[in-house]
């Protein structure tokens, strides 16, 4: 339970100090910078929900992947049922 505990924490501590990254694709960045200063800021929004798009997939997965993980683990569990000494 201690390790668990610690892995958590650590895992909140990453999440929560962070530093700035201003790193983009050279080609991203310079698309974007000529869209904006020609007027025309929706490749920008566009470029920022296929960032949003690609960092919600991994999640997805990975809660899909855990919710039938417990549901394995939990049917497992059901099957052993106890009676007296033996399972």
């Amino acid at each position: 339970m201690k390790r668990l505990q610690r892995v958590v924490l650590l895992a909140l501590g990453f999440l929560l100090i962070q530093l700035p990254a201003y790193a983009q694709c050279a080609m991203c960045r310079a698309t974007v910078e000529i869209n904006v200063s020609n007027g025309d800021t929706t490749i920008g929004a566009g470029l920022n929900k296929g960032i949003l798009y690609l960092l919600a997939a991994p999640y997805t997965i990975a809660i899909v992947i855990g919710y039938l993980w417990y549901k394995n683990a939990k049917q497992r569990k059901s099957k052993f049922v106890f009676h007296g000494d033996k399972f």
